[in-house]
C-alpha cells in the first residue's frame, strides 16, 4: 500500500514522513528526489544555468535554491518552465524508488502531490492540515525567506480547502511535535491494519 502524504508549506509534512520513519516506514520525498535531479554535474542543472544564468550557482557549482526561488515565484512562466523540465525526471526517479519499497506500506511524500499525476501512483492521500498563519509563521522562521516569497508560494498551491477535499486523511498540525506524533502513530497504526487487511484479502484468493 502506497500512502500520500503532502501539506502545504509550513504544515508539518517533514516532521510527520520523519515520525512515520521513526516507525519504520519507507520513505519516498520527491523533495529529496528534485534535489538529486539537479546535482551539481547533472543534465538539468546545466539547463538550468543556461536558462537562469550562472548567477544561478552558489561558489561551490551547486544550485542556489534561495534563489531559484524567488525567482519563480515571482514569474509563473519561469516556474512553468522549470517544472517542465524536472518532473519527468522526478517521477521516473519516484516509481523506480517506490517499486522497490518494502513492509507494510510506503509513503510518498511530495509537496505537490494533488498538482501533478504523483496522486496516481498512491492508494491513500493523507493531509497535514495547517491554517495560513501557522504556515506562514513556520516557513518565516525556518527559512529566512521574506514574507512576500512566502506568501507567493502558498497561493501557487493548492488551496486549502481543495487539499482537504481530496484527502482520504487528515492531520491537524496546529500544536506542538508531541501532540503530532500522537496523531501520526496513530494513524500509522490504522495503516498498518489497512495493509494487514489487503494482504489477507489477497491469500484468499
Amino acid at each position: 500500500m502506497i500512502v500520500g502524504l503532502t501539506g502545504g508549506i509550513g504544515s508539518g509534512k517533514s516532521a510527520a514522513a520523519d515520525l512515520f520513519a521513526a516507525q519504520g516506514i519507507e520513505l519516498v520525498d520527491t523533495d529529496l528526489l528534485a534535489r538529486e535531479v539537479v546535482e551539481p554535474g547533472s543534465t538539468a542543472l546545466a539547463e538550468i544555468a543556461e536558462h537562469f544564468g550562472k548567477e544561478i550557482l552558489d561558489a561551490s557549482g551547486a544550485l542556489d535554491r534561495a534563489r531559484l526561488r524567488a525567482i519563480i515565484f515571482a514569474d509563473p512562466n519561469q516556474k512553468a518552465w522549470l517544472e517542465r523540465l524536472l518532473h519527468p525526471a522526478i517521477n521516473t526517479l519516484m516509481l523506480s524508488r517506490l517499486s522497490a519499497c518494502t513492509g507494510p506500506y510506503c509513503l510518498l511524500v511530495s509537496p505537490l502531490l494533488l498538482e501533478t499525476e504523483q496522486a496516481n501512483a498512491v492508494d491513500r492521500i493523507l493531509v497535514i492540515d495547517a491554517c495560513r498563519e501557522t504556515q506562514l509563521m513556520r516557513t518565516l522562521q525556518r527559512d529566512g525567506s521574506s514574507r512576500e516569497t512566502v506568501e507567493a508560494i502558498i497561493d501557487s498551491q493548492i488551496p486549502r480547502s481543495e487539499r482537504l477535499k481530496r484527502a482520504d486523511d487528515i492531520i491537524s498540525n496546529e500544536s506542538d511535535l508531541e501532540a503530532l506524533a500522537k496523531a501520526v502513530l496513530a494513524q500509522h497504526h490504522v495503516y498498518c491494519a489497512m495493509a494487514e487487511d489487503a494482504r489477507g484479502k489477497q491469500t484468499l484468493r
